[in-house]
């Protein structure tokens, strides 16, 4: 029984990191990113 179960978690989970990260979320990331650069060469203009 325990192993059916492991299996079965492992099946879905794998089918989950398999699926592609929906472009919405792509975006936010991108987002992100750039605002930490732009903080980062605030920053370091900042402190010359």
């Amino acid at each position: 029984m325990d192993q059916q179960i492991d299996e079965n978690l492992r099946r879905v989970y794998s089918e989950a990191a398999n699926e592609p990260v929906p472009d919405r979320f792509t975006q936010l990331l991108d987002q992100l990113r750039q605002q930490e650069k732009s903080k980062t060469a605030d920053q370091d203009g900042s402190d010359s």
